[in-house]
């Protein structure tokens, strides 16, 4: 989610929710709604959910905080996957630069990636998945776990 467009700074797009009376959340959140792909066309994909250097940031923290409490725990990455959204206006801009922060905290980490848009993105593109365009059907979330398991199957649990 984090290389998705986000016309809407998150933290005004979260805060909807906490609009009232009910009627003002529903027309503000209808507002927001409808003008998002259009925004995600007109701003090329720009900002997005999270910045890279973000994404690489909280990653860094998550695999400490993994590797402190769980040494040996194996810690798995997934690179970005893919979408055909109508709800971002089909506008993925994002993700190459999501892709490559993903990879280079992998690499300095020692984290095995999955490349999800190998995994399901033929699933996605195909139209398989859900009608939103962005969430996975039943296949490839299996593809997905069982890749998840082949990966930490073949990891050494002392020495990830």
């Amino acid at each position: 989610m984090d290389t998705l467009p986000s016309p809407l700074p998150t933290y005004l797009r979260e805060g909807l929710r906490f609009l009232r009376p009910d009627s003002l959340r529903r027309r503000a959140r209808a507002l927001y709604l409808a003008a998002q792909p259009h925004l995600a066309r007109l701003l090329g994909g720009r900002p997005v959910a999270l910045p890279a250097h973000l994404t690489e940031r909280y990653l860094d923290d998550c695999v400490r905080a993994v590797r402190a409490l769980r040494p040996g725990l194996p810690v798995v990455g997934m690179v970005p996957p893919v979408h055909r959204a109508a709800v971002y206006g089909y506008v993925h801009s994002g993700r190459p630069a999501g892709e490559a922060a993903v990879r280079r905290w992998a690499g300095r980490h020692g984290v095995p990636l999955l490349d999800l848009p190998s995994l399901i993105g033929a699933h996605v593109r195909g139209g398989h998945g859900n009608p939103d365009g962005i969430h996975w059907g039943f296949d490839a979330h299996r593809a997905v776990g069982q890749a998840v398991a082949d990966t930490v199957r073949h990891l050494d649990p002392v020495n990830p």
